[in-house]
Formats: C-alpha cells, structure tokens, sequence
C-alpha cells in the first residue's frame, strides 16, 4: 500500500510540475513524441497501416469513378444504336417561344423518324418520276446513238421508228419520243426531244427560234396548269430538263452557232456541252480543243451546267469544280459489244483497236452519265424548276399584271370623262386584276 501511495505521489509531483500545453495541437504533438519514445517501433507500424488504409481507399474509389464512367459510355453507345436521341437545352426566340434542338441520345425509347425516308421510297417507287432530255446539234454527229448508248436501250427517234429513212430537213422540227424505263423498282418516264435540221442549212440564222418557243411552251403549259382553280393532283411535266449540245470535233475554236445557241438557251434550260466523236482527235488536239472551248464560254459569257451560283453546299461545290473542269466532255458512243480479254464491253472496233466507250482512259462518257444520271439527275430538275421555271413565271406574271391592269384601267372612266385609276386613292383595284390570272 505504501509503495502503491508513493508511486502516486510522485507521479501527481510531476504532473503538477509540468506546464500547461498552450494549444491541443501542441499536446497531441507531445503525446505522439511520448508514445514515440516509449513505444517507436509500434508507432511505426501504425502509420504505415494509416498509409495502407487511405491508399486502399483511394484505388477502390478511384476503381468506382471508371467503372461509372465506362457503364455510361457503353449505355451511350447503345442509346445511339438504339436511335435515341438528345435534347438540348432549348434557346427561346421571338415568335414561337421556346424552340430545342434535338440531336442526341435522351428519349425513352425508339421513335421511328427514320422510316420517313423508307415512306418517300416507296411513294416515289410507285408514282415514278419524269425526266426530259434534248439534243441538239447537225446531223451526223452520233446524238441518237449517244442516248442509246446512256440509258442502254434504243429510246432514240431513230430506233422507234420502223420505216425510218435519213433525211436532212429543210427547217428544224422538234420530235419527242417518250418511254418508261424500269430498273430494279424504280420507274422513270424519259422523253427524248430531238431537234432534227438543226445546223445544216445554208443559212443557219435564227435557226435556235424553235428550240427557244418549244421550251418556253413547255413552261407555258405547266403555269397554266398551275392556275387552274381545280389542278390535277399531279401536274404532267414536260419541261426539259438538260439540253445536251452537240460540239464537232474540229479542234478549232467554237463557231458562231454554237456560240449563239448556248448564249440563249443557257439562260432558259441547263445546257451540257459534249465534244462529238472525240475519237477522230489525239489526245494532245483533245485537251487544246477542249481549253479553247472553255475560254470561249467565258468570254461570251455562256452559261453552261453546272453555274457556280447553284452551288449551296461545299461539298457539292468540291464535286461540281471537278465537272466544270472536264467540260466539254469528249464522248463517244455505240451500242455494240466486243469482247476484250473474255469481259463484253460496249466499244468502236477499228484497225488499231477497240475503243472502249465506257473505260476513262479512252473517253469521257461515263463522265457524262455520271452527271446526267447518277449524281446530278435531281439537281437537274430542281434547277428547272426553282430557277429557269421560276423566272419564266414571275415574268408571264408581271406581264399578265400589266396587260389586265392596263385593261382594268381603260374599262373604269373616271368622273371627268377620262379613264384612269380606279379609287380614290389613285390606286387601281388589284383584286380585280388577280381575278383574271
């Protein structure tokens, strides 16, 4: 007991000795350095078991945060395969409010929005589509055979008519033929519009006069169509759509008919140039044929298919810098096969060899088919319409304007005896002169 007293004493001395610590950090610092002396290797070991501990917690969380990233990555992608899309925080505007954008992947399931483009499919499977082409250009020079030759059928004037005989006519008559043409489902009306006696008279003046009223017909008939207070639910168009001009191969510099043509058909109908029969030229008299022609075009400012003004998108301005450098194209054309090394080609059989029509190295016809038919067919009518018809029509318009106006004014006599506007404003009555139309 004594012992025990003793021991306490002397503790309670030391402690009263010592001096307060001024802050907790400062005892905990004391404490730690106590046990550190008494203790070191132990204090030891329980910082490294402290350092263990937060590495592993570390990792673990660190090991969370990529999985929940890469389960949202793949619920992304599957999203996007699904279809799904996201919207994006919609931006207000002045007329309607609130208006988003929907881009992504945030609905709740497929919509379907795709199938839209199968529906025009197969609505314009059914109906089919319209597609008119005119060549011009003196007797001769293979037009006929070059239309064979792009649709791989006889659809050309000539190879309609049974008891066709050659014979060059005394003034220029437009002949159309037309035919449905079917390919895997999809069904296109082609008229063919031939301008036989074009170029080989004597004397060729005004002799484009026709080629311009048959177009400018063809506008006519479709506004009338238009106009109609009961309209056909589809309007038959006989527009043309591409007037393929026929060049010879002189290797010389364009004559004043080709240029008269193309300056004033270019501004009514999309005009495509094409070297005739480039196989009786060298390649050498090809290309310097082919650069005098364009710096003809330029200098007279013809305007040939495609303008430079029509491009809207860049790619497709990419695509059309690289026709516009191939015009004209030198084609040649034939609807006979030949056999070269074991493969039917379609190709001109002379002394020296077969030239290939469809092969890039000997002409420039798949060039041309390409643009007529395969990439630049629908282009080719919506310039028809949105640009050549629509000139024609806001003219015939205005002019229909004036003449009913002028009418309208000449059938209302004003209060003095003389006739003039009607109103007393001095303006005219318009809803009578739209009445008309």
């Amino acid at each position: 007991m004594a012992y025990r007293l003793k021991g306490i004493t002397t503790d309670t001395t030391k402690v009263l000795e010592q001096e307060i610590p001024a802050s907790m950090e400062e005892r905990g610092m004391e404490e730690v350095k106590s046990a550190a002396v008494e203790d070191k290797p132990a204090a030891e070991k329980a910082v490294e078991e402290r350092v263990a501990q937060e590495k592993t917690e570390d990792s673990t969380a660190q090991n969370k945060g990529t999985e929940e990233r890469e389960m949202e990555r793949e619920v992304n992608v599957e999203r996007e395969m699904e279809g799904e899309v996201e919207v994006v925080t919609p931006c207000p505007t002045e007329s309607h409010g609130l208006q988003g954008t929907i881009k992504g992947h945030d609905l709740f399931g497929y919509v379907g929005i795709e199938a839209v483009l199968d529906q025009m499919r197969r609505k314009t499977m059914k109906a089919g589509f319209e597609f008119n082409i005119m060549v011009v250009g003196q007797s001769g020079l293979g037009k006929s055979t070059l239309v064979n030759t792009l649709f791989k059928s006889k659809v050309s004037r000539k190879s309609c008519s049974p008891n066709y005989e050659e014979k060059i006519s005394k003034t220029v008559k437009l002949q159309s033929v037309s035919h449905v043409i079917e390919e895997k489902g999809v069904k296109m009306k082609l008229t063919v519009i031939d301008t036989p006696g074009f170029g080989d008279q004597i004397n060729n003046e005004n002799c484009w006069e026709p080629i311009v009223s048959y177009v400018n017909d063809q506008y006519e008939r479709y506004l009338k169509e238009e106009l109609y207070v009961n309209r056909k639910p589809r309007i038959p168009d006989t527009r043309v759509h591409c007037c393929v001009y026929f060049l010879p191969a002189t290797g010389h510099w364009l004559r004043p008919i080709d240029v008269e043509f193309m300056k004033r058909l270019g501004k009514i109908v999309s005009i495509v140039p094409v070297i005739a029969k480039a196989d009786t030229l060298t390649m050498e008299e090809r290309l310097e044929f082919k650069q005098r022609v364009r710096q003809d075009l330029k200098a007279n400012g013809i305007r040939v298919y495609p303008q430079t003004e029509y491009d809207e998108d860049p790619e497709d301005r990419i695509l059309n810098d690289k026709i516009r450098e191939n015009i004209p194209f030198a084609v040649v054309g034939t609807d006979k096969e030949h056999q070269v090394n074991g493969n039917k080609v379609l190709g001109r059989k002379t002394k020296w060899g077969i030239i290939e029509v469809e092969n890039v190295a000997h002409c420039e016809f798949t060039n041309l088919r390409d643009l007529l038919i395969r990439s630049h067919l629908q282009d080719l009518k919506d310039v028809t319409h949105n640009i050549h018809y629509e000139t024609f029509r806001v003219r015939r318009l205005n002019e229909s304007n004036l003449t009913v106006h002028g009418l309208a004014l000449s059938c209302f006599p004003m209060e003095n005896g003389t006739h003039g506007t009607n109103g007393t404003n001095g303006t005219s009555d318009r809803s009578e002169s739209e009445s008309h139309l």
